[in-house]
This record gives structure tokens, C-alpha cells and sequence, in this order.
């Protein structure tokens, strides 16, 4: 049986952007979760080393709260197939990643995590301009596939949230939905 875990989340925004305010697209797995730090197996203890190779966001671990949402650029996540990239956001109790678009093999990693990811092409920009700030209030509906910012009072639908990836999601990552499955 699957356990219903939340399906709207609540958090604060973090913009993950250059000190222009452009966003980064293209961020890597080793600019996420630093190659020196792999010997890490303790999930717990990963968080603190997030963003630790991304120039300007090296602080993010101590400034960030459980629950927050990060707002991303293109390709998320590119590169190598690091694991630690999506665990050190669950060790920091991050909810949700948002993003215009996942490298191929971090999403698939987070998706069987059970870490909730959404992405749509134009985000995150409304009316050609950046529609989110750090520390904007949001809520985002998996159910609904959208992200709202209770800040500037407005709703953007991303991709569905596939039945597959809720189920995921619910139970706590793959191996635990595969737990799950009955054969018929």
C-alpha cells in the first residue's frame, strides 16, 4: 500500500541565479555536489556541501529551511549520473525543485528518489520577466502541476505530475514503490 504524503507544498523561493540576477542554466552535478565530497555515504551529512562548487551559492546550505523550493534554469543537473546531486537537497529538507528543463540523468535520479520536480519550458518567466524572487511564498500543487507565488498573487501550470511519479513520490522512492507492485 502507498502512504499519501503531501501534494501541495509550502516554502520559500530561492532563485538560483547569478549575482546579475540571470539564472544559471546548465548547472552541473559538480557544482551541485563537489566530486571531493563523494566519499560521503551518509545522506544526512550531505547537505551541507550543496551548491558548495557553484560560485555565489557556496552559503546556501546554512541560510536555507526545510521546506524551501528552488527555482531553476535549463538543463538542471547535467552531467554525470552523481546520486549525492539529488540527496543533499533531501538532507537540507528542500520540497521541490522547479526548473525549465532536467539533464536527462538527474531527473530520473530524482524522480526515483521520490525528490518532487517539475519543470515547463519558458519558466520561470511571465510576461518575459523573472516572475520569482528569493524568499517569495509559494505553493505548489503536484496534483495540479502548478506553482503558485502566494507573493505576487499568480498561478504558472507546468508538465504533469505523472501518475508514476506521484506513486514514487508517495511510497518514498522507487525501490519502496517496487515493494509496492504486485505482478499480476
Amino acid at each position: 500500500m502507498i502512504s499519501q504524503k503531501p501534494v501541495v507544498l509550502s516554502g520559500k523561493a530561492w532563485v538560483i541565479s547569478a549575482s546579475d540576477g540571470k539564472l544559471f542554466d546548465n548547472i552541473d552535478t559538480d557544482m551541485i555536489f563537489h566530486n571531493a565530497h563523494l566519499a560521503i555515504t551518509d545522506i544526512s551529512k550531505m547537505g551541507p556541501h550543496a551548491f558548495g562548487n557553484l560560485q555565489g551559492w557556496e552559503e546556501f546550505p546554512k541560510k536555507s529551511s526545510h521546506g524551501d523550493i528552488l527555482i531553476l534554469g535549463k538543463n538542471f543537473g547535467a552531467g554525470s549520473s552523481r546520486q549525492q546531486a539529488v540527496d543533499c537537497f533531501t538532507a537540507l529538507g528542500i520540497s521541490c525543485l522547479l526548473a525549465e528543463s532536467f539533464g536527462a540523468i538527474y531527473k530520473r535520479n530524482a524522480i526515483n528518489s521520490g525528490m518532487p520536480i517539475l519543470s515547463q519550458d519558458g519558466f520561470p518567466f511571465k510576461d518575459s520577466k523573472l516572475a520569482f524572487a528569493n524568499g517569495d511564498s509559494l505553493e505548489v500543487d503536484l496534483s495540479k502541476s502548478t506553482v503558485k507565488n502566494i507573493t505576487k498573487n499568480f498561478v504558472i501550470q507546468m508538465q504533469p505530475f505523472s501518475k508514476v511519479q506521484m506513486d514514487i513520490y508517495n511510497s518514498g522512492g522507487l525501490f519502496a514503490y517496487g515493494k509496492t507492485v504486485t505482478l499480476k
